[in-house]
């Protein structure tokens, strides 16, 4: 029987990473407020807040998976680390881009500077993906 176990750093940046969850129900419950018409919000911020908290939810997920892929990869030191908190900081850039950009005070239809966040973390998810696809693909069997 092959067992299978957590890295120390992938643990900690596991636990890290699902402690946040609580803040994506905020955003949840957030969002409801929305759509019941509780929160006055421009189309454009109301498409943004709806953005930002699916790409909370569905890079959380991946971030934990890769979690174990850099453990099964056998990757460690400085390049570990790399593919380890790439994707959890994807997810962190991207989804508050999403929110910071689309704050502001008044009717408020365009993103303001701090989209470049998503920007930011779209190179952030690329360099996590890569790193522990890489990683896999030269890993020894």
């Amino acid at each position: 029987m092959n067992t299978f176990a957590l890295t120390d750093a992938s643990r900690v940046i596991a636990g890290l990473i699902l402690l946040t969850i609580v803040g994506i129900e905020f955003g949840g419950w957030y969002l409801m407020r929305i759509v019941r018409g509780k929160e006055k919000l421009t189309d454009f911020q109301q498409r943004f807040a709806r953005a930002g908290h699916a790409h909370a939810g569905v890079l959380v997920t991946l971030a934990l998976v890769c979690l174990v892929l850099a453990d099964a990869a056998g990757l460690t030191g400085a390049l570990g680390w790399l593919a380890r908190i790439a994707v959890p900081l994807a997810a962190l850039l991207i989804s508050g881009g999403f929110f910071f950009s689309s704050m502001g005070r008044g009717e408020v239809v365009r993103p303001n500077k701090l989209i470049a966040l998503i920007w930011t973390g779209a190179l952030s998810l690329a360099v996590g993906v890569v790193s522990i696809g890489l990683g896999l693909l030269t890993a020894a069997s």
